[in-house]
């Protein structure tokens, strides 16, 4: 799966047999806040959610940001790998 920044929609996004999925953001001082999770149904089912969300939490591992997860999904996610722990605002 090729996930990408696109910084200008201050997402992280990727597509799948045809369909976008994507991870929102809001930046913010000394980071950003996940907003949203979308992965639509007809691609559902795949990691394709967890893989977002972790392809923006190692961006922000490199760069040095904290991370507000507001999305019920990203946080979830963040609980569920403790090795993301340091990253939490």
């Amino acid at each position: 799966m090729d996930i990408s920044h696109n910084l200008a929609e201050h997402r992280f996004q990727t597509e799948v047999d045809g369909v976008l999925a994507y991870v929102e953001y809001v930046p913010v001082a000394g980071g950003f806040t996940i907003t949203h999770t979308i992965v639509p149904k007809a691609i559902g089912g795949r990691g394709i959610a967890g893989a977002l969300v972790k392809a923006a939490l190692e961006y922000a591992q490199t760069q040095n940001f904290k991370v507000v997860p507001e999305c019920e999904y990203a946080d979830v996610w963040m609980k569920r790998h403790p090795e993301f722990d340091a990253l939490r605002a």
